[in-house]
């Protein structure tokens, strides 16, 4: 639940509050994603080292404090009165955003249970699938009401309450923590035992489909409404296949936790890599009426690829170090979220549904390098 407040309040902000937050400032909407932008820098920078406190101290004193400055830093939007504020407040989010999402509850779950991580990696993303679900509607609805900079106060104020509760009753990390020592019962593969340079491989090929899955999902997250409409679709369709993302993530995550729990980790990412270029090739040919077949592919695919990413480290590395082996692999990836909206925006405003393709690109690129893990890094029950 925390996880999902974090997501909804600050990932899934721009997509519904760049257009109002631009006019009332009296900045361009691309000015406000280039502030969204600064933000996923940030947190790049600081994913590694807030991984390496939480295997140290685990993941309540450092989430708690996240807590906090998400509300800081959503304050302060509230009160921007130009793009000097708007810059700030979004730095500050950023430093949230780098302690405070998925990859530090990964790495929380990791420091408690160690090689049996992977039913709760994938637990969390259960609730928290629905960000987008929940996050979307409800900043339009306070945007409509009580306008973006209260709908930014509110979301401050559940950090402050909701969050922050949630995230204090959270487990102490054990005096033997997880991460210093292996389980002799686990319900994932032992890790790799293959040289230096298969395990170089696997990281270089881990960071880039990371990038590549995280460019792909940040952009549609940022402009999938606007990219939806190039393709012939109503914004109120497009609204409701946004609708769709949240509850395709978590069927997706019900299906990973049932029956893909049974096979590698490997098999269900190269599965749900390939979903978004599938979804973009029915689209493309279609038109609007595969628009939803569209998004909840996209959605299933991305949802996966969420645990995915906390899985696929710890299969093939271990849980020792994790979070900061976890911040370090998603460096690559934070740098790409923050150059999506820009990039993706300027080829959708230039060619518009014609920018699908590069999407569909990336995701098949990345799909191309899971293969090449299978004779390398990874070893099967």
């Amino acid at each position: 639940m925390a996880q999902t407040l974090a997501w909804a309040s600050t990932y899934y902000l721009p997509a519904m509050l760049a257009a109002p937050m631009a006019r009332d400032l009296g900045v361009s909407t691309p000015t406000v994603f280039a502030a969204f932008s600064a933000a996923l820098i940030v947190s790049a920078l600081l994913g590694p080292g807030a991984g390496r406190l939480i295997d140290r101290y685990g993941g309540r004193p450092v989430l708690s404090i996240i807590s906090i400055v998400f509300a800081l830093g959503l304050a302060s939007l509230a009160l921007a009165q130009g793009p000097i504020g708007l810059f700030a407040a979004w730095l500050i989010i950023g430093v949230g955003m780098g302690s405070g999402l998925y990859e530090a509850g990964f790495s929380t779950l990791v420091a408690l249970y160690g090689n049996r991580s992977r039913g709760a990696i994938t637990g969390i993303t259960l609730i928290a699938g629905f960000a987008s679900t929940v996050g979307w509607p409800l900043s339009t609805f306070m945007e409509i009401h009580i306008g973006w900079r209260g709908a930014c106060l509110v979301w401050a104020a559940l950090h402050l309450t909701l969050g922050l509760g949630l995230n204090l009753s959270l487990p102490k990390l054990p005096a033997n923590s997880a991460t210093q020592a292996p389980e002799p019962q686990t319900d994932l593969p032992a890790p790799d035992a293959d040289n230096g340079s298969h395990r170089r491989w696997a990281s270089f090929v881990l960071a880039f489909v990371f990038a590549a899955t995280w460019f792909i999902s940040t952009s549609m997250a940022a402009h999938l409404p606007q990219l939806l409409q190039a393709g012939g679709t109503s914004l109120a369709t497009a609204v409701l296949v946004g609708t769709l993302i949240g509850p395709a993530q978590v069927a997706a995550r019900l299906l990973e936790f049932g029956l893909l729990r049974k096979i590698h980790p490997l098999l269900s990412a190269r599965l749900a890599a390939a979903l978004h270029p599938i979804g973009a090739l029915i689209f493309g040919v279609i038109g609007a009426p595969a628009a939803a077949a569209f998004g909840v592919l996209h959605g299933a695919g991305n949802g996966i690829l969420t645990i995915a990413k906390g899985t696929l480290p710890l299969v093939i590395f271990g849980p020792q170090g994790y979070g900061h082996r976890q911040g370090m692999l998603m460096v690559p990836a934070r740098i790409a979220q923050a150059l999506a909206p820009w990039l993706f925006g300027i080829c959708l405003n230039a060619y518009g549904i014609q920018a699908l393709w590069l999407s569909a690109t990336i995701g098949l690129a990345a799909t191309l390098m899971l293969m090449t893990l299978s004779a390398t890094a990874i070893k099967h029950e």
